[in-house]
C-alpha cells in the first residue's frame, strides 16, 4: 500500500459528489476513479481528469484502489459490495446497507469471513457532538435511560420527487430514506431495539409511499422510544435543520432528540444536560440545564479519515456491516409494523 491512499467512488450523484469533494480536501487521500454508467458520471470524470467505468469489474480490471465508496442506488449495494470483497478491497457503503436484511446478512457474513472491511456510511456517528453524547451517557451522567423521543419533521418540495420519480414509489418514503439515520443514532446511544409498533399514513400527494409515520420502540434494556417522521410537515424539528451538519439546510436553534434518564436528561443536538439542583431527584426541586462543550468538525471528513485508518489497519470500523444490518432490521420492523398494525419482534443477527 502506497503512502497516498487511492479511493474509487461508484455512483457520482449528490452524495457521491460530496464524498469526492471531501476527499479532495484531505491530504494523503486521492480519488483515483469513478464508476458510473450515466452521462453525468462521465462528464464529472472528464471534468476532473479521472477515468470513468461503467462497472466495478471494468474498474478492477485496470485499477487496484485501496478502497471503494459505494454511493449507488440501494438495490445495487449488496452485489457491488460483494464484488469489492472478492477483489479484497475495503468498502464504505452508503446507508442503508441494502434493500433487505436477508440479502445484507449474506454481505456482512462474507466480509466477516474474509476479513475485508465493510463500513456503512452512517456519518452522524462521526459528529463530535454525538461522540460527546455517547461519552456522557456511557459515563452514567443521566443514569439509566428510561425513554427517548425523536422528531424528524420537514417538508420536501414537489421538485424533490419530480427530479427522481423513484422517490414516489413504495419503499422510498421517509421511513426508509430518512429514518434510517435516526434509528442508527438511537441504537448507538440508547441500545438495541427488541420490538416495534408502528402506524403510517399514505402520502397526501398521491404517491405510493407514506408521508408520515410513528413508531414505539422497546429497547432490550427496558427503555421505551417514540419516533415520528414526515416529509410533508413544515417544522424546525429535524436533525438536518438543528445539527448544522450540512449548510444547505437553514439552521434552527431547536432540538430534535430528547433522551431521558433516571438522573438527568439530554437534548440533542444542542447538548443540554438537564439535572435537578444538587442532585435532588424531585419535581418540586428546581431543574436547570448545562450546555456541554464539544469539538466541531465535519462528520463526512471524519468518516473518510476513519475509512483511511481502517484501510491502513490502525482502526476498526465504527459502523461495521453488522451495525448497518441491525439498523436495517429495525427499519424493516417499523415498515412491517406500519403495514400490518401489529407488534414486530426483532431477532438480531
Amino acid at each position: 500500500m502506497s503512502e497516498n491512499l487511492h479511493i474509487a467512488i461508484a455512483g457520482i450523484g449528490l452524495i457521491g459528489k460530496r464524498h469526492a469533494d471531501t476527499i479532495d480536501r484531505l491530504p494523503g487521500i486521492s480519488l483515483c476513479a469513478v464508476v458510473d454508467p450515466e452521462d453525468s458520471g462521465r462528464k464529472y470524470a472528464s471534468k476532473h481528469n479521472l477515468p470513468c467505468f461503467e462497472t466495478l469489474d471494468e474498474m478492477f480490471d485496470e485499477h487496484s484502489p485501496d478502497g471503494v465508496i459505494l454511493a449507488t442506488p440501494t438495490k445495487l449495494h449488496v452485489d457491488q459490495g460483494l464484488d469489492c470483497i472478492r477483489h479484497d478491497c475495503p468498502v464504505l457503503v452508503e446507508k442503508p446497507l441494502g434493500t433487505t436484511s436477508i440479502e445484507c446478512e449474506r454481505f456482512v457474513m462474507e466480509s466477516e469471513k474474509t476479513g475485508v472491511p465493510l463500513l456503512v456510511g452512517h456519518h452522524r456517528r462521526h459528529n463530535p457532538l454525538i461522540r460527546k453524547a455517547y461519552e456522557v451517557i456511557s459515563a452514567g451522567e443521566i443514569g439509566t435511560i428510561r425513554a427517548v423521543h425523536v422528531t424528524t419533521w420537514f417538508y420536501k418540495p414537489d421538485n424533490y420527487f419530480e427530479n427522481a420519480p423513484w422517490r414516489k414509489r413504495q419503499g422510498a418514503g421517509p421511513i426508509s430514506v430518512n429514518l434510517v439515520h435516526d434509528v442508527d443514532l438511537i441504537r448507538y446511544l440508547c441500545g438495541e431495539v427488541e420490538s416495534v409498533q408502528g402506524q403510517a399514513i399514505p402520502s397526501v400527494r398521491g404517491y405510493e409511499n407514506e408521508d408520515v409515520a410513528a413508531a414505539i420502540l422497546k429497547f432490550r434494556n427496558g427503555a421505551i422510544g417514540t419516533i415520528t417522521v414526515s416529509d410533508s410537515i413544515v417544522a424546525p424539528w429535524s436533525w438536518e435543520m438543528t445539527s448544522k451538519e450540512y449548510p444547505i439546510y437553514p439552521p434552527t436553534t431547536e432540538s430534535s432528540y430528547h433522551i431521558g434518564g433516571s438522573h438527568g436528561s439530554l437534548s440533542l443536538p444542542d447538548l443540554r444536560l438537564w439535572t435537578h439542583k444538587e442532585g435532588q431527584r424531585d419535581w418540586w426541586t428546581p431543574i436547570s440545564a448545562t450546555t456541554l462543550t464539544r469539538g466541531s468538525s465535519d462528520p463526512l471528513v471524519n468518516q473518510i479519515l476513519h475509512f483511511s485508518d481502517v484501510i491502513r489497519e490502525t482502526a476498526v470500523p465504527l459502523v461495521s456491516g453488522r451495525e448497518g444490518l441491525r439498523t436495517l432490521q429495525v427499519i424493516e420492523a417499523i415498515q412491517t409494523a406500519c403495514s400490518y398494525e401489529n407488534t414486530v419482534k426483532i431477532k438480531l443477527t
